[in-house]
């Protein structure tokens, strides 16, 4: 047994802020204690196929779950490729491996099927994961694991800290990790992330089984794995931050084309969209119309510090929007799939209106006695498609198989089947 796994199975559950209020067991009240080295050093980054065949050896070799972790450059650079990855199993230690230098990991991907991948906040992970070769068959996501224990705080600092008693340092999460090298500060950090995963990942399994939710969570875990990657976002523009105050579809289109204009350039030059535009400047320029460059150099998001270049391509895009005729204009909103927005149900449905408000306050009072969050017992979306069109006939049965067709699991469909029943027939 390691040092964390005699904490953890000395304390079950330390409660230092974090535990779930029904956690049943004895409170502790010891300091918690700073984690500020991995128990066999930094290893050595993995850049290089020899390395790499080296890591895969040991990991197939070891024994129990692995933790997983990723690292990226959000905000810094485009998209969200992985520009670190961290993984840690009983008798291989921690590799550190990098990306860029190793840009394909299926190998360890494939040394590493059938085994259990811990991971925390998994789906965040999953995609830069999947882009290098690296798909999970099982799963254990500790984030979503503490968010079904009841946890009032499921950030890894936090989860660690009240289920093992150790503090993280969390000084360097938000850093360009596409820095090369690496700061030595910076690889402690992204070790000492998966250090004591495993451990956190068996105290909550023994938590979940104590609250008879263990089942709950692998089904969770199961869907998770399972998923095919997300469809491309359609009009991925209309995310622009800020667009609630853009109205008229002639301002609507110089959204699009600021947008579109910026995402090439940040591809391009690979840097984060916001360092080449913010979302404020393309929504101001938008409201604006402005008509010439000194007019766009007035705006806000378009200072001094913007070169004449650089204006005259922003320019050049709002001309091209100003330009398009009116068949060429985007539509104000996107087709909705499903229901409307609810505030629009008292007037669109009013019946449907009352079966939604009776199926929240349902929902709501469920999850707060099973203690966990509302969502994860059931997703929003779900409960206001069967609010909308509820069966012909609301039997407990069909009630069942809208759920199951919408996605809800097992567990879910269980749990949530008897009061959507009963909202569904007030």
């Amino acid at each position: 047994m390691t040092d964390a796994q005699d904490t953890a199975a000395d304390t079950s559950l330390r409660t230092t802020g974090g535990a779930p209020p029904d956690d049943g067991g004895s409170a502790e009240t010891e300091a918690p204690i700073p984690l500020l080295e991995p128990r066999e050093g930094i290893p050595p980054v993995v850049a290089d196929e020899q390395a790499l065949a080296d890591v895969i050896a040991a990991f197939a070799a070891g024994s129990g779950p692995v933790a997983v972790d990723a690292e990226r450059a959000s905000g810094y650079r485009y998209g969200q490729r992985a520009y670190l990855v961290q993984l840690r199993r009983e008798g291989a230690g921690t590799a550190l491996i990098d990306p860029v230098a190793c840009p394909d990991l299926s190998g360890l991907g494939e040394a590493l099927s059938g085994v259990e991948w811990v991971l925390h906040a998994a789906t965040q992970d999953l995609p830069c994961l999947r882009e290098i070769g690296m798909v999970p068959t099982l799963l254990f996501d500790t984030e979503l694991a503490g968010r079904l224990a009841g946890f009032p705080r499921v950030g890894l600092g936090a989860m660690v800290e009240s289920v093992l008693g150790f503090v993280l340092e969390k000084g360097h999460s938000a850093v360009d990790w596409s820095t090369r090298p690496l700061p030595e500060p910076w690889l402690r950090y992204a070790a000492l992330d998966v250090e004591l995963l495993v451990d956190l990942r068996d105290a909550l399994e023994k938590e979940l089984d104590r609250q008879g939710k263990l089942d709950w969570a692998r089904q969770e875990f199961d869907a998770i794995a399972s998923a095919p990657p997300p469809e491309p976002r359609k009009d991925p523009w209309r995310r622009t931050s800020g667009m609630h105050k853009v109205r008229r579809r002639r301002q609507l289109a110089v959204v699009r084309e600021l947008w579109q204009t910026r995402d090439r350039i940040a591809q391009r030059r690979d840097i984060s969209p916001g360092k080449v535009l913010s979302d404020a400047a393309i929504v101001e320029a938008a409201l604006a119309l402005p008509s010439t460059v000194h007019a766009l150099a007035a705006l806000n998001g378009f200072g001094p510090r913007t070169g004449r270049r650089q204006l005259e391509q922003w320019q050049a895009a709002v001309d091209r929007a100003k330009a398009l005729s009116e068949s060429q204009l985007p539509p104000p909103g996107q087709p909705v799939a499903g229901p409307p927005p609810p505030r629009a149900w008292a007037d669109k449905d009013p019946a449907a209106a009352a079966r939604l408000s009776a199926a929240r306050t349902a929902v709501s009072t469920l999850a707060e006695r099973l203690n966990m969050p509302q969502e994860n017992l059931i997703t929003p979306d779900t409960v206001r498609r069967v609010c909308w069109e509820p069966p012909a006939v609301v039997t407990a049965e069909s009630v069942e198989t809208a759920l199951a067709g919408y996605g809800a699991r097992p567990w879910q469909i269980e749990q949530v089947t008897p009061v959507l029943v009963r909202a569904l027939a007030a």
